[in-house]
């Protein structure tokens, strides 16, 4: 419902600047809690500069329930036509930061599970040594995370195909591996094309519907291999289906960075190497940030230190 603006509100727009980032960053975000998280503030806070800027236009702009926040019509109006120019003060604001004195700021850091405890995160050591003025949070999770909804930054992917709506760097390639432990494979029999895995304990990623693998010969023009697997375990991470491989459990088809260390010990051996496997896992390792014309320095700094560390692959 409509409300008549206060009179100090048609004077004194200028106050309401703090008001309508706010309602920008609710926009993006959908819930009070983690607007109140991105900008510094309680969500009591964040719920008065709303209710302020709803009494200055004179109607509602935010639709709470318990379950959800929504904007009205009103709200998505005015926030269209202001969240661009919030998007350039900050790009401003940071570039006028960083062109002088050190490096500073946080960010905000998704990676998947494996990938991030293995390999991102002890990269991260040298980076705060070299950067100190830089704080970085990161999130481990193998689901993909919605960056601009969840506040990230910068997110690692493994993945064949980036997308096109982020800024993507690639950091190394990347390639599946069909492993097993040395004593499963003394125990079992020989494996030496795809349609033998159906005599095997395949330890598959878990994924909807039955699972498959893809295979196809190196030599030019091979046929693909469909083959379906079966096994004792499923799993949506690939380092516990690296440690059942490792006690013995069956043959797991992992992601290199998952196993790279396993397999330089002589604990898990490759097998089938005249195919390979395809359509599971991406064929290398990017990071990406939501579209820009520009990155944050303290981004473009860490993207260039995990090159660096990366360059070699796993």
């Amino acid at each position: 419902m409509s409300k008549p603006p206060s009179k100090s509100a048609e004077i004194r727009h200028d106050v309401l600047w703090g008001q309508l980032h706010a309602l920008t960053v609710i926009a993006q975000l959908g819930s009070f809690t983690q607007a109140a998280q991105r900008l510094g503030l309680s969500k009591a806070a964040v719920s008065q500069r709303i209710a302020e800027l709803e009494r200055a236009m004179g109607q509602t702009l935010v639709a709470r329930t318990t379950r959800s926040v929504r904007l009205s019509e009103a709200g998505q109006r005015l926030v269209a036509e202001t969240e661009a120019s919030f998007a350039h003060i900050t790009r401003s604001l940071g570039a006028a930061r960083d062109a002088v004195g050190q490096a500073r700021g946080l960010i905000r850091l998704s990676a998947p599970v494996a990938l991030g405890r293995q390999h991102v995160a002890p990269l991260l050591n040298s980076f705060f040594k070299r950067y100190p003025e830089i704080r970085v949070e990161l999130d481990l999770s193998d689901r993909l995370v919605p960056l601009t909804q969840e506040g990230f930054d910068l997110a690692i992917r493994h993945t064949s195909a980036p997308p096109d709506s982020h800024v993507a760097f690639k950091l190394c390639a990347s390639r599946a591996l069909l492993l097993a432990s040395p004593a499963y494979l003394q125990a079992n029999p020989a494996l030496q094309h795809p349609e033998d895995l159906g005599r095997h304990a395949c330890l598959a990623y878990l994924r909807p519907g039955p699972a498959v693998w893809l295979f196809e010969h190196r030599s030019a023009n091979a046929q693909r291999q469909r083959i379906p697997v079966q096994g004792p375990l499923r799993a949506g991470n690939s380092e516990i289906l690296r440690d059942a491989a490792l006690a013995g459990l069956g043959l797991a088809l992992l992601p290199d960075f998952s196993a790279a260390q396993a397999l330089r010990r002589g604990e898990l051996v490759e097998v089938l190497i005249d195919w390979r496997p395809v359509g599971f896992f991406g064929d290398a390792v990017y990071a990406i940030h939501p579209w820009s014309s520009t990155t944050p320095r303290p981004v473009k700094l860490l993207i260039e230190h995990l090159q660096q560390g990366l360059k070699s692959g796993f």
